[in-house]
């Protein structure tokens, strides 16, 4: 399934890896369309997150990981930390005050690559940038 995804003055188009982490993006399109705010990271390097606090998406740990790449989404549901939305455009080591965390890799972009640098910078220095998920097709 192909997402359109809308950040700050980008729009980008991504696949859900419903193979690789079925429960998360299941719990994930429930949700959709789903609007917020992205912010720049404070631990973990290249990357901004959606901070969602004590949202609970009913999944654990799937396909998880803490060094996501460039143009992948990952979804850390809450335990150690509050449940959040990650999306690396650099080098990132995806971690929070408590430590190193891990998410659970369900999106991945696969078009407007290019402009992650550009969001990434948005972000840092001109603050929150809406975001918003809706399916295309």
């Amino acid at each position: 399934m192909i997402l359109q995804i809308v950040a700050g003055s980008f729009t980008f188009e991504g696949r859900l890896e419903t193979e690789r982490a079925p429960k998360t993006c299941a719990a994930f399109l429930a949700r959709l369309p789903f609007e917020s705010q992205v912010v720049h990271v404070r631990w973990s390097g290249e990357g901004v997150w959606i901070p969602l606090g004590a949202m609970d998406f009913g999944v654990g740990y799937e396909n998880h990981t803490s060094y996501p790449a460039p143009g992948q989404f990952l979804l850390h549901p809450a335990d150690i930390s509050e449940t959040e939305i990650i999306l690396a455009y650099g080098g990132v080591h995806f971690a929070s005050k408590v430590g190193q965390l891990a998410g659970n890799h369900f999106l991945t972009l696969t078009s407007g690559l290019e402009n992650l640098p550009a969001l990434g910078k948005a972000c840092l220095w001109q603050g929150a940038q809406p975001i918003s998920f809706r399916r295309l097709g």
